[in-house]
């Protein structure tokens, strides 16, 4: 428990180090943005697959070899489809960073900085509850890698978000608070995701699944197209490949 409570508040501290970085260097090229994110997709992929994925398909055989794929590729449409049930359903920024976001109807009457804080948390709740379902599989060294695969990616999140914020009219004290806030919602997040599974070992195949659902929702509706969106795509792809790779062997030698 110790473990998962220290990785969760590294994990949200990712985006406030992002944040403070973003403060730093304002003036961040989409190059740059794209091929940091990109990586960190990368990362996150391999985390999903070797992480959760497949996992769930191990801890699954012993309800026999078709019923533990049945039980891992629902649960990973079921990830994809709530997340994509509360894209729809909440005021949301389809695109988290960049100046050109895309709002959802029904979020024109919120605060600006309501409605960037709703776009990353739905960003980021699901991703600490990959992060909290790793650490309930007792696997300590693949928590760990899915936790820090997220942590990467939340740097350069944090990173991208804090011009869009300061250019919306935000004061650098809300926008620092916000991505405070974001963190800690994805603490919330990873304890939650322990707790769930170990409250309940039984479901712990589907929640793996289910988790990696989320992620991959996440990378492919969200983190691929904002880094092929402006005209790095050869760079992103080659640093997706070196995310996943890095990822990859990380995984066999700690495994």
């Amino acid at each position: 428990m110790l473990i998962a409570l220290l990785t969760a508040v590294g994990v949200g501290a990712a985006t406030v180090i992002g944040a403070l970085l973003g403060f730093t260097f304002k003036n961040i090229t989409h190059k740059f943005s794209d091929i940091s994110l990109a990586f960190a997709a990368g990362v996150m992929l391999a985390a999903s697959v070797l992480g959760l994925i497949l996992p769930s398909v191990e801890y699954g055989m012993q309800y026999g070899t078709a019923i533990s794929l049945l039980i891992t590729v629902a649960g990973v449409f079921c990830g994809a489809v709530c997340l994509n049930l509360i894209d729809k359903l909440t005021p949301h920024l389809h695109k988290l960073v960049g100046p050109e976001s895309e709002a959802h109807p029904g979020g024109a009457d919120l605060n600006k900085v309501l409605l960037f804080v709703a776009a990353i948390a739905i960003h980021n709740l699901p991703e600490g509850i990959a992060a909290g379902v790793g650490f309930g599989s007792d696997n300590t060294a693949e928590a760990l890698l899915i936790a820090g695969g997220i942590a990467l990616q939340n740097i350069p999140e944090g990173m991208v978000i804090i011009a869009p914020m300061l250019a919306a009219g935000v004061s650098p004290k809300k926008t620092f608070v916000c991505a405070l806030a974001t963190g800690l919602i994805e603490v919330i997040g990873t304890l939650l995701g322990y707790l769930a599974v170990n409250i309940a070992a039984a479901v712990l195949p589907f929640a793996l699944a289910f988790a990696g659902g989320t992620m991959l929702y996440v990378i492919s509706d969200e983190m691929i197209p904002e880094t092929h969106a402006h005209g790095s795509q050869r760079g992103a792809t080659y640093a997706l490949l070196v995310g996943f790779c890095i990822m990859l062997v990380s995984d066999i030698l700690l495994g």
